[in-house]
């Protein structure tokens, strides 16, 4: 079964995101490669497994549908088009579960990646960023509201992930100007 997931991987079909044992850089030395989550590489792909009802709520914008999932598949695919070959994602029994953990000039970086209104609510997130040891020294919660800045954390539409950008030298690069917040 591993290689079938293999396979996958490198045909560009889906991108593995592995589990990590802490959010501490390096992150690669935390991987855990029997724990991980497969994301399609096209969420178009992604979409036409949907039933019809679904795919029509989507495209109606019906707020009664979850989409979480649909959300998370964008920012996988986001990331990896912009150069971010590997990700990962962080759970733990006590703190929770961080959708994504990237690095960022030899620092972490979570995302989280919520659908709904109620995207100020990230325990999980919250928990980590609260553990000194991690030396995290931001995150980002993409979502569907505005940009806002709230102490480590920042808030930012779902589509500003095109400006993650990962140099080809392997150094990560971001800037937001945030001075008119």
């Amino acid at each position: 079964m591993k290689d079938k997931f293999l396979w996958l991987s490198d045909a560009g079909v889906v991108h593995p995101v592995y589990n990590i044992t802490e959010p501490k850089a390096p992150l690669k030395i935390n991987e855990k490669r029997n724990l991980f989550k497969l994301f399609l590489s096209d969420t178009g792909l992604l979409t036409s497994y949907y039933s019809d009802s679904v795919r029509l709520g989507i495209l109606s914008n019906d707020s009664s549908f979850n989409n979480g999932g649909l959300y998370e598949n964008v920012v996988a695919q986001e990331l990896c088009a912009n150069g971010y070959s590997d990700l990962w994602y962080y759970n733990n029994k006590v703190l929770g579960e961080l959708d994504f953990v990237i690095e960022q000039d030899n620092n972490v970086l979570p995302i989280e990646v919520k659908s709904g209104k109620n995207y100020f609510l990230h325990s999980a997130l919250n928990n980590v960023l609260s553990v000194n040891d991690y030396h995290i020294n931001e995150a980002i919660v993409l979502n569907n509201g505005n940009l806002r800045v709230d102490g480590k954390i920042i808030y930012m539409p779902i589509y500003m992930l095109i400006f993650f950008k990962r140099n080809p030298s392997g150094e990560i690069k971001y800037h937001l100007d945030l001075d008119g917040i």
